[in-house]
């Protein structure tokens, strides 16, 4: 089953569009199909996958609007192993537009519907302000990974969110959850920021990843590239995490079968283990 996976938070700076990029050239490299949608006018999700969004002959906001489907507006890029349905400047007016159209919040769920089958990922950076183009990821969604820096101004943001989420599942998504929290640009040499991931974990639990995405240089220089961190500098310390985390999250979201013990069989033991000793015990009598 396509996971539909939006990464948000109301925090603007806290490496939303880092994560999304690099979690899906993480995730291509590690056998997943994955499409990136870009939400954000600002269109940076679409230049780091090595796109222009100067060019883009379609868009994402073509396809809010009914004038394009996914199938035509998305675009494969060879270098970064993902589908990209990319955003510009146009996509800055879509708020205004939408208002006035019919299911103006579950415009790109609805185009979702003929190209989920295609992805196992489907990964959408958002814009921090809550506008309906966050509303219409959060609706399409089936969960969101929130990217976060370990400061007490981003623990304020995370309030906000958890508080926008409770407030979409009332009303417009009952399955939308928080799949994780990740910290990112961290910094293991500062006290407060090694206090604030203690107190993420003494809070949420096991809803924090494990991963922890470290502060590197090689990511913050892969956008000039028009590239991930993960496919510019593989080797970096960076790239290696966003491998680790898009195993963890493979993991997560497709858990091992439960082992099922048959009657009379002893949980640890293999079944091969399990003949040998009853051979064993009736030689013995």
């Amino acid at each position: 089953m396509t996971k539909i996976f939006c990464v948000a938070n109301q925090k603007g700076g806290v490496g939303k569009t880092t994560t999304t990029v690099n979690l899906a050239a993480a995730l291509a490299a590690v056998g997943q199909r994955v499409l990136l949608i870009d939400l954000d006018p600002q269109g940076n999700a679409t230049m780091g996958s090595g796109l222009d969004k100067r060019s883009l002959p379609l868009s994402v906001y073509d396809v809010l609007l009914g004038s394009s489907s996914v199938q035509e507006a998305r675009q494969h890029v060879a270098a970064v192993g993902y589908d990209v349905l990319g955003a510009n400047r146009e996509l800055a007016g879509a708020d205004i537009e939408l208002v006035s159209m019919e299911h103006r919040d579950r415009r790109l769920k609805m185009a979702l519907v003929d190209v989920e089958t295609e992805y196992d990922f489907v990964l959408i950076d958002c814009p921090p302000s809550l506008s309906l183009l966050t509303l219409n990821g959060l609706t399409s969604a089936h969960g969101v990974i929130v990217p976060m820096q370990c400061e007490y101004f981003a623990l304020e943001g995370l309030s906000d969110l958890v508080n926008t989420i409770r407030q979409i599942q009332a009303n417009l998504n009952p399955q939308l959850a928080i799949i994780g929290l990740l910290r990112v640009m961290f910094d293991q040499r500062t006290t407060l920021q090694s206090q604030v991931s203690q107190d993420l974990l003494a809070h949420f639990g096991d809803q924090v990843f494990d991963t922890i995405i470290p502060r590197n240089v090689r990511l913050a220089e892969a956008p000039s590239h028009g590239l991930p961190g993960v496919v510019f500098d593989p080797s970096s310390r960076g790239a290696k995490a966003f491998l680790q985390f898009a195993r963890e999250m493979v993991d997560r979201v497709n858990p091992p079968p439960e082992q099922v013990d048959l009657p009379g069989m002893e949980a640890d033991e293999p079944p091969k283990q399990k003949r040998q000793r009853k051979a064993r015990s009736s030689t013995a009598v």
